[in-house]
């Protein structure tokens, strides 16, 4: 299954410990083609965005970079799986690390609003 992201607006649902996404956390998704962009803010975040391939899978290869609430500039990676939740809303399922700071790696999920 393919999806449409442009224009859907999603919020983070879980996220382990050491991210700094939370509930408060807004990503505007954007799409053209196989390349996928969202702006966020939120939370921890002031300012935050990320640009991904569509992999031929529908996974999202994502990387992303944000400063915090610290004034920290902070980046990683992200492979996202999208599922179509039987409300019809896209969820993500995400697995990511940072590319600073301790490297440390989690998961996440956001769903579409």
């Amino acid at each position: 299954m393919s999806f449409n992201f442009d224009g859907k607006i999603f919020r983070s649902s879980t996220n382990t410990d050491n991210g700094e996404v939370g509930a408060e956390t807004v990503f505007t998704y954007h799409q053209q083609a196989g390349v996928v962009w969202a702006e966020y803010e939120g939370g921890e975040i002031v300012k935050g965005h990320l640009v991904a391939a569509v992999l031929a899978s529908g996974q999202l290869d994502m990387r992303y970079h944000h400063v915090n609430r610290r004034g920290e500039l902070m980046l990683g990676t992200c492979l996202s799986t999208p599922e179509l939740m039987s409300n019809g809303k896209i969820r993500l399922k995400e697995e990511w690390q940072w590319l600073c700071g301790d490297m440390s790696s989690g998961r996440s999920e956001i769903v579409e609003q």
